[in-house]
């Protein structure tokens, strides 16, 4: 290792320091309303159909998308 090797890390932490770093402003509250069964229920339905279904589909069909017509 050489001798301005320490110089060089120590320069650069010094240099990341004295940067300004931005911080997200998040805040929750609770919630207005609890959710009822059904809300839970339709959540769950839209999320196994947007997602799972295409790729249960995509990977129901992979034998005929290897195959070259």
């Amino acid at each position: 290792m050489s001798v301005l090797m320490p110089q060089l890390l120590r320069g650069l932490t010094g240099l990341t320091q004295r940067l300004p770093v931005q911080r997200a402003q998040i805040h929750s509250k609770p919630p207005r309303e609890q959710l009822g069964t059904m809300d839970v229920a339709v959540g769950l339905t839209s999320c196994f159909l947007c997602f799972l279904l295409p790729s249960g589909w995509v990977l129901s069909h992979l034998e005929s998308y290897k195959k070259r017509e």
